[in-house]
């Protein structure tokens, strides 16, 4: 399973290329579809001066992904290494289910003409058969067991059955946290991009191919589309894209065999989930706001912070988390 700078930079380069030339194609056919995006009257008021920017964008980076993700599998296959590559080909199965949901939602939302697509237990419902399918079929494979590492302590639990329901929580946790982070131009991209950059430098070390193609599906496609979603957008990925990430993020923490690790060098997703699970539950109890929008990004916006100056402190933000979580890592 030997990975090696090429294997992460050529993947990389390819997805990254595709990309941007998909998205010179696509962004145009969204525009004249009128696939655009429906803002929230609860939102930022200066948010509405982005409606009608075509969304379901993260078309683009997937197709990038799967296209060049064939071609390596075909390349792999020949080789007679494809057993490499069952943890990625697993991953992006995970990332991709995601990714139709989130299409599903988006194209909900156009053919109602509002901001609301799936219902809220339609969407979960559909995560959950996602990741238990992915949980199963990485048991049978071998690349899973109950035994769950715990980082920095070195210490190894066997959770028994439990350990599935805690993949499970993690999975479609960590899923829609990616979802919520998509909330301003630029900040799922960038902070994913991070993450790519930390998965790579794992996997260079870890001598760990899938983790390695993992990192360079990430870089490519979210560098990519950097061009086009970078402030002021051009196009928002949608629920099609950021769920597709959100699946490629928690699945490379299972290929690393450290799943708890994401909440370390995930933790601005994380935090975003919280600040709404805390901004609802505290409002339910006292019907006042510890934030003054929720997820915690809108807050920073209300502060007045530019939407740049936010995705640039988050992004650095995991940068640092990916640092610490290095420490973590189990090679």
């Amino acid at each position: 399973m030997k990975t090696d700078i090429l294997n992460v930079i050529l993947p990389a380069a390819l997805i990254f290329l595709a990309t941007v030339l998909l998205s010179r194609k696509i962004i145009p056919i969204l525009r004249s579809h009128k696939v655009g995006q429906k803002i929230l009257d609860i939102g930022p008021r200066w948010h509405k001066s982005k409606e009608g920017t075509p969304t379901m964008g993260g078309i683009c980076f997937i197709l990038s992904i799967l296209l060049v993700m064939t071609g390596i599998f075909v390349y792999f296959g020949v080789e007679g290494r494809a057993k490499e590559l069952i943890p990625l080909a697993l991953t992006l199965g995970l990332a991709t289910a995601n990714g139709m949901i989130g299409f599903i939602d988006d194209y909900t939302k156009l053919v109602k003409k509002q901001n609301e697509g799936l219902l809220a237990y339609q969407k979960f419902l559909f995560q959950v058969v996602a990741a238990v399918i992915y949980i199963l079929v990485l048991h049978k494979t071998g690349y899973l067991s109950t035994v769950l590492y715990i980082p920095y302590f070195g210490v190894e639990w066997d959770m028994g059955i439990l350990y599935y329901l805690f993949a499970l929580i993690l999975i479609t946790g960590i899923v829609n946290s990616v979802n919520l982070t998509d909330g301003i131009d630029g900040l799922a991209s960038l902070n994913s991009f991070c993450v790519g950059l930390f998965l790579c430098a794992v996997s260079l070390v870890s001598k760990n191919l899938s983790l390695g193609l993992i990192s360079s599906c990430l870089i490519g496609a979210t560098l990519g589309f950097l061009v086009y979603n970078f402030y002021p957008a051009r196009v928002f990925m949608g629920d099609t894209g950021s769920l597709f990430l959100g699946g490629m993020i928690v699945g490379s923490a299972f290929v690393m065999n450290n799943p708890l690790l994401v909440l370390v060098f995930g933790l601005v997703f994380v935090l975003e989930t919280f600040s709404v699970m805390l901004q609802v539950g505290y409002f339910k109890l006292t019907h006042k706001r510890i934030f003054k929008m929720a997820p915690v990004h809108h807050h920073f916006e209300q502060c007045g912070w530019s939407e740049i100056k936010i995705v640039c402190v988050f992004s650095l933000f995991t940068l640092i988390f990916c640092v610490i979580a290095w420490f973590g890592v189990r090679f």
